[in-house]
């Protein structure tokens, strides 16, 4: 296993004896240096399951540039402190970002103070993975499917049903105000600091609904503790397949994951974002790659640099409606 020094966790060149399976070329001559110790900059803490996708992403560049890829955790305002120090390093392919819809989309619409541009700071190199958000009920809330759960907050009336969530913008405060905005329906939002207090209360009752991310819950919703009503995958979620999609129930174009992705700063050069591009794509996925993003509890979605320039664009879209319908303000 790889080894934390500091910030960073080196993955070195050959770990688990190669299995991620990408095949081994060789830069063009002076184009791509292999004397130098590369980053991949990675926004949340080591552990979690951001940390474990820069591991896998590094260790796919570790096999097919025959030399040492690096994660530096640097946790911080939503994703920003890492994507500035990306924004502002030199565009030679050296430093790589793992970044997530925040540092991508969101970000941009929730901080006064953001310091890098979201469009034009970056260059994409590829789309890597996703998590689904899903709808939790503690089991006593009067609705076990999303219609119920709509009907029974038309009923109640505008902000007479509270949700709680893991911070404000945060993917599970969004995903419900896009539920709302598409349901017609007005819930009172409860910001936790702590996702582990929130699931605390959740299970006692205190909070009846919250919205976020799917896995912590998972074990949860298999004893019954809790009550999952809809995943917000474009298709049920591979860990919880009994679980309906919000899309499958009267929301056809619903999506709402939180995903990742990798970026370069920009202006790096067309042929080093492509080379990143292929062999990031062509590892993610190998059947090691795919085992090891399940295990994290996020599921596979490799795409190229061109795959990524689109759905940010998509992305952008959606969720500059959604934050201007929610009237959320930037803080």
């Amino acid at each position: 296993m790889a080894k934390i020094i500091h910030r960073r966790t080196v993955i070195a060149a050959g770990i688990a004896g190669g299995v991620l399976a990408a095949p081994r070329h060789g830069w063009a001559k002076g184009s791509y240096p292999t004397n130098k110790t590369r980053r991949i900059v990675v926004p949340f803490a080591a552990g979690g399951t951001a940390d474990c996708l820069g591991r896998v992403v590094a260790q796919i560049l570790t096999e097919s540039m025959s030399s040492t890829f690096v994660v530096e955790n640097w946790t911080g305002a939503g994703g920003n402190v890492s994507a500035e120090i990306v924004a502002k390093a030199p565009p030679d392919g050296q430093t790589l970002l793992l970044g997530t819809v925040g540092t991508a989309v969101t970000n941009q619409y929730l901080y006064k103070n953001i310091p890098y541009d979201s469009e034009w700071s970056f260059t994409p190199v590829a789309l890597v993975a996703e998590v689904a958000n899903v709808v939790v009920v503690h089991p006593t809330f009067p609705a076990s499917t999303l219609r119920e759960f709509v009907e029974y907050c038309k009923g109640r009336g505008l902000d007479k049903v509270s949700y709680g969530s893991p911070g404000v913008g945060g993917t599970g405060h969004l995903a419900m105000e896009y539920v709302q905005d598409q349901a017609g329906i007005r819930l009172k939002h409860v910001a936790y600091n702590s996702r582990s207090l929130m699931i605390t209360d959740l299970l006692a009752g205190r909070i009846l609904i919250a919205m976020d991310n799917l896995p912590p819950y998972l074990r949860h919703i298999q004893s019954g503790a809790l009550q999952a009503l809809g995943v917000t995958s474009a298709r049920r979620w591979f860990a919880a397949p009994d679980v309906p999609s919000i899309a499958e129930q009267g929301y056809p174009d619903f999506e709402a994951a939180l995903w990742w992705y990798i970026a370069a700063p920009a202006g790096t050069r067309l042929e080093v974002v492509k080379k990143l591009s292929d062999e990031i794509v062509k590892g993610i996925k190998s059947e090691t790659a795919i085992r090891k993003i399940r295990e994290s509890g996020a599921l596979e979605h490799p795409g190229n640099t061109e795959d990524l320039a689109m759905h940010i664009t998509a992305e952008r879209i959606k969720w500059r409606k959604v934050i201007e319908a929610a009237k959320l303000e930037p803080q």
